[in-house]
């Protein structure tokens, strides 16, 4: 691999997002830079490099150490491949081509596996659909790779983070300058289908960390996941379009595989979630196989605003909420109507089960959770306070406190 043209240890300023962007015309949102940051073609040109090397090796394997497997599918039946040259999707193109276009990732000895990679050895084979939660989250990591394109391209910024979650996916950047509005979800939606029809290929390739130090001196937040995260001597990127990113991976084939996507909210967050740290911009997305899938789920978002009781109970005037105290509750009369009658219930409850109420300070000298123990876990999700020297925290529960 190339050497490092800067110390490891050092990172390099991010220019990240500093380029002035084109405003969008109509809605305010922003559009597709022109031209794109440097660091993308920069970063694509030492790829490409580092590929045809990849391409070399991977064809002297099949040439020279390419051996007879078997492969063995969930029902038992074994299929005869060979190791460094037989892919996953070929296998499932020889059971029947509907089965191979709608696997999302396969499966090889319980690992999920990309479908193009060659297998290396005798192994069991499972072909995981969008149905199976492995797959979803293949699926979503995608389409975060889709988005996370589509966000390089729009604003210029340090991509950082951009894994699957539960109903979705997220990406969070690095803006010198600026922040992301929901006036912007149309063009980065535009420009995601766009990516989505030119089906990229997702290509996946092991590098050296001292090389990637230098393909990614651009973003302080990559070199600092591989200076502190990557313990080994290589580790993975994966590529779509002119996208790079570290990533262990598996991805669906193409680009194409994703058939419908919605950029649906955006927050501010912090790297690594610590509040001393760097400021992010978070962009949420879904996506699914079938447009039909993204209405039902849409539909779906719908009704549970109408259920949703912070709704509700503005609109039945029990409650509401002020900026000045985020989080916080301000009951209204039938609000606290309801609100007392609980808690007398809750108090006659505690009568009958012969239990005696205790009021205990809500203020305390940090002194009582070191000695508890709790200060070493929770003292940075505590509300603390310094008074005469000394520091003291809310209680966020009631023990010890009594």
């Amino acid at each position: 691999g190339s050497r490092l043209q800067v110390d490891a240890g050092e990172e390099k300023k991010a220019d990240c997002g500093k380029k002035k962007m084109k405003e969008g015309a109509g809605d305010g949102g922003r559009t597709e830079m022109n031209p794109w940051p440097a660091f993308i073609n920069e970063r694509l040109e030492m790829y490409n490099k580092l590929k045809a090397e990849h391409d070399g090796l991977l064809a002297e394997r099949a040439a020279n150490d390419s051996k007879p497997i078997k492969v063995t599918l969930p029902d038992g039946k074994q299929v005869d491949a060979e190791s460094w040259k037989t892919t996953p999707y070929q296998i499932a193109c020889g059971i029947s081509q509907g089965l191979a276009d709608n696997t999302v990732v396969a499966k090889v000895n319980k690992m999920v596996w990309d479908l193009d990679r060659p297998l290396e050895e005798d192994c069991t084979l499972e072909l995981l659909k969008f149905e199976d939660e492995e797959a979803q989250a293949v699926y979503w990591h995608s389409s975060a790779h889709i988005m996370g394109e589509a966000m390089e391209r729009i604003y210029g910024g340090c991509l950082c983070y951009g894994p699957p979650i539960e109903n979705g996916f997220y990406y969070d950047m690095f803006l010198e300058e600026g922040g992301v509005s929901s006036n912007d979800f149309s063009a980065l939606e535009t420009l995601c289908k766009k990516i989505m029809k030119e089906k990229q290929a997702f290509e996946r390739l092991e590098v050296k960390k001292e090389t990637l130090l230098e393909m990614f001196k651009y973003n302080k937040f990559k070199c600092r996941i591989l200076n502190e995260k990557v313990n080994t001597p290589t580790t993975t990127v994966y590529r779509c379009g002119p996208l790079i990113d570290l990533c262990r991976g598996p991805h669906v084939r193409h680009t194409g595989k994703i058939k419908a996507i919605k950029i649906h909210k955006n927050s501010s967050t912090y790297w690594e979630g610590k509040a001393d740290m760097e400021s992010l911009q978070r962009i949420y997305g879904i996506s699914f196989p079938d447009a039909k899938m993204l209405k039902e789920w849409e539909k779906f978002q719908e009704e549970a605003k109408n259920r949703d009781h912070r709704k509700i109970g503005r609109d039945q005037e029990l409650f509401f909420f002020h900026e000045l105290s985020p989080g916080s509750c301000f009951f209204l009369p039938k609000g606290a109507y309801i609100y007392n009658t609980l808690i007398e219930f809750i108090r006659s409850e505690y009568r009958k089960r012969g239990f005696q109420e205790v009021v205990t300070p809500n203020v305390f000298n940090s002194k009582l959770w070191m000695t508890s123990g709790h200060w070493q876990h929770y003292s940075d999700n505590m509300f603390s306070f310094e008074v005469e020297k000394e520091i003291f925290a809310l209680k966020p529960m009631n023990c010890p406190g009594h």
